[in-house]
């Protein structure tokens, strides 16, 4: 901790920082439950869509053991571009999932099974279901991060700077008034001794 000067500048000095450590604390707690909000609800989103992810998965399998034929129908699907924008959550930016587009390749109809258009359907699903709970993943990240140095900043407030301006300002205060005492009681010695004096002669 840094030496405070016992001085009225610095009881001044003091104070102002006191009125602006309190005037940013709420605004900062604010933000801390802002994002506690949010980051409750990506974790709800993100178990949901990892449900849905699970059940597709469940669901494709059921049907893919079913016929039982290894077509490799993943290389008759590309990405062709993950759309996202960007969001702002109490001054973060984050990534928002928008949408996917595929490239479906072209296949021979004769020589594929019957069943390869709905599993190019499901594996669609499957993939933006996947890129979207990695979006949120991301989110959760970016929000995690921004809690987290916002707790500091909390803790730092609540805990460290603004006890401490109070007992710079009560440690000011106190030697500013033993030195106005002090100052009296040598005004009245020195009447006194200056009495005495005028009393004498």
């Amino acid at each position: 901790m840094a030496t405070v000067k016992l001085t009225k500048n610095e009881l001044k000095h003091q104070k102002d920082a006191l009125k602006r450590f309190q005037r940013y604390l709420p605004t900062l707690q604010l933000k801390k439950q802002q994002l506690q909000m949010v980051i409750r609800q990506v974790e709800a989103d993100m178990r949901e869509k990892d449900a849905q992810l699970q059940e597709l998965r469940r669901e494709v399998m059921s049907w893919v053991e079913v016929f039982g034929e290894d077509v490799g129908i993943e290389s008759l699907l590309r990405i062709r571009r993950l759309d996202t924008s960007t969001g702002n959550i109490a001054g973060i930016d984050i990534p928002v999932f928008e949408g996917i587009e595929f490239e479906e390749l072209p296949y021979d109809y004769y020589v594929m099974p019957l069943w390869v258009d709905r599993g190019i359907d499901a594996i669609k699903r499957l993939l933006a279901l996947d890129a979207e709970v990695r979006v949120l993943k991301r989110q959760h990240e970016l929000l995690s991060e921004e809690l987290r140095i916002t707790t500091q900043r909390v803790n730092l407030f609540e805990k460290v700077k603004i006890p401490e301006t109070k007992n710079n300002i009560r440690m000011i205060r106190i030697y500013l008034g033993d030195q106005q005492t002090a100052a009296v009681v040598r005004g009245k010695i020195a009447k006194a001794a200056i009495d005495a004096k005028s009393g004498a002669a």
